[in-house]
């Protein structure tokens, strides 16, 4: 019986994980967000293999965040499958402090599945390309500093990036 175990956990494929990472909160350990930020990254580490990061860049609050954010874009490498790997990442979330809450309010750590090698996936806890991610450009610019030409459907990263730097604000 152990043997098999064994042999089902060797025949898992590694997958690589875009796992985008943000914080406007400090934390009693840590600090301020961008040390959050560079826990987080130690925790992934730790728990993953990282691959890169990409550099932590601080945002303007989106809705009703409040404090600007500390954001960066880890790319990890496991063998879990989406909903394991985003299970897990709530649970590095909850041993940060972080609580649910309010949709967009603020958080010592919140950690997103933005891409992973395996293409798209939807559950009903979970969607990757993150439905946001086009959108979002504190996720694409760090995601485009490591991770330029991975592709989003027709269009890679870099060009996503282009795309929403050209946009202009209407009004």
């Amino acid at each position: 019986m152990l043997r098999s175990a064994r042999n089902d956990s060797a025949s898992r494929v590694p997958h690589l994980y875009a796992i985008a990472i943000g914080s406007n909160r400090p934390h009693g350990r840590h600090g301020r967000p961008p040390q959050v930020v560079e826990a987080a990254i130690a925790r992934l580490d730790g728990e993953f293999g990282l691959f890169d990061a990409s550099p932590i860049v601080l945002n303007a609050a989106h809705g009703g965040a409040g404090r600007d954010f500390a954001n960066t874009v880890a790319l990890v490498e496991s063998d879990l499958e989406p909903v394991e790997m985003l299970a897990r990442l709530k649970a590095i979330e909850a041993d940060f402090g972080r609580r649910r809450g309010r949709r967009w309010g603020p958080r010592v750590l919140d950690l997103d599945i933005a891409l992973w090698s395996g293409g798209k996936f939807r559950s009903r806890q979970l969607t990757i390309p993150h439905p946001q991610l086009a959108r979002r450009s504190f996720v694409l610019q760090p995601l485009a500093a490591i991770a330029p030409d991975w592709s989003l459907g027709p269009l890679a990263v870099r060009h996503l990036t282009g795309r929403l730097a050209r946009k202009r604000p209407q009004g």
